[in-house]
């Protein structure tokens, strides 16, 4: 289901970006995260990933249920910690799916 370097990009692009962009901030918009991902070249099969990453609980419940209406976000938190404990990826997108809450 996942693409090693394209979680790898997510890891080390993705915030570098959003920062770049729209400056230092916990939490993006949907609308912000959604542009990097595109005007930037990075998989938007992985656009969910970056929600998970970078947006407001709430807003991402929203988002998701909108965009993505099929996905079990608990199931896809859960593939994510287990394929990157597979592939005993030690980069920063690690501790935050470790840390994300499975609603």
């Amino acid at each position: 289901m996942f693409k090693y370097y394209s979680i790898k990009k997510y890891d080390v692009k993705l915030l570098p970006a959003l920062e770049k962009r729209y400056g230092e901030k916990q939490h993006y918009s949907a609308s912000q995260v959604r542009a990097t991902v595109y005007q930037n070249d990075f998989n938007p099969k992985y656009l969910p990933l970056a929600y998970l990453l970078f947006l407001e609980q709430s807003a991402l419940k929203n988002v998701l249920y909108i965009e993505y209406p099929d996905l079990d976000i608990s199931q896809y938190k859960q593939e994510i910690c287990e394929y990157l404990v597979r592939k005993q990826y030690r980069g920063y997108l690690q501790s935050l799916t470790v840390n994300l809450p499975m609603n």
